[in-house]
């Protein structure tokens, strides 16, 4: 089982580009960055806080991509993945360019983590209607898929239109990035990953021997082999007990938590995460 990290960085925060090295020098397998574009003040809408987590990350995170722009270009193996991004709050076209560039440039170790999203305000700020974020994102996610893949590329939606067009660099991965839905065990989740995905990256991972079942159900009456499907336990914060049960159930990666910090905190963190490598496989695991 390969163990990768997740951090909130900030503009406060030891730099992307550091702490990749770090976990590419320690073992660790990938490297996420999460997406929350702003921070609308309103209490309506107060962010879901969890151990690691706090204000200020939400208020200041850096763009993941540039963040992993920064990431890819002082290593070699490690993965670099969205964790996740918000795929209703992009340009297709031009978030599409973008992690295909990604891909071209660092070799093909680009993972798209992508979600729903959760927060009314900075959703509608971005001129997406709530109510049909899912649909949304879904276009978006099936209209990058044709841009990464077919040469003339094109593609008719509801909410998307792209009349045939050229658009390089293609991601060396094919025919699309590596793609992760991020979310809850639901049946919208699932229909997802079933759909137009590669796995599922669960928040945390909690309940995971009674969800699983039901996303392979899915995947099959999608016609897609559940043994192709990724489940990723993604934010979790480490114990033995955790990472037991986990490889117990056969998941191949589980991303940990490092809480946002300077860097003496955070090498701190990532230190006592690495001791885990030992008992659970690092990057060749």
């Amino acid at each position: 089982m390969r163990l990768g990290i997740t951090a909130f960085l900030t503009d406060q925060a030891m730099p992307p580009a550091d702490l990749a090295l770090a976990a590419e020098e320690r073992g660790f397998r990938s490297l996420y960055f999460p997406e929350h574009t702003h921070l609308p003040v309103r209490d309506d809408t107060p962010p879901a806080l969890v151990e690691g987590v706090n204000l200020d990350d939400y208020r200041r995170n850096l763009d993941p991509l540039v963040a992993l722009a920064a990431a890819a270009s002082v290593t070699e193996r490690i993965i670099l993945g969205t964790g996740v991004v918000l795929a209703a709050q992009h340009d297709p076209i031009v978030l599409g360019k973008q992690l295909a560039t990604l891909d071209h440039l660092s070799g093909g170790r680009v993972v798209f983590g992508m979600g729903f999203g959760w927060n009314r305000a900075e959703a509608a700020d971005h001129g997406v209607d709530f109510n049909v974020r899912r649909e949304v994102a879904r276009e978006h996610v099936l209209c990058m898929q044709a841009l990464w893949s077919q040469e003339q590329a094109a593609f008719r939606g509801r909410y998307v239109t792209l009349e045939p067009c050229w658009s390089w660099p293609k991601p060396i991965q094919q025919p699309r990035v590596t793609t992760l839905v991020g979310g809850g065990a639901n049946a919208s989740v699932f229909a997802a990953v079933a759909e137009y995905a590669d796995g599922w990256m669960p928040i945390g991972g909690s309940g995971l021997a009674e969800s699983i079942p039901d996303l392979y159900r899915t995947v099959e009456a999608h016609g897609r082999d559940p043994e192709k499907i990724r489940v990723v336990p993604f934010g979790t914060v480490p114990t033995d007990q955790k990472l037991e049960r986990y490889q117990n159930l056969g998941i191949d990666e589980v991303v940990l938590r490092v809480p946002s910090g300077g860097a003496e905190y955070m090498l701190s963190v990532l230190d006592d995460h690495a001791m885990f490598l030992q008992r659970f496989g690092g990057d060749d695991a």
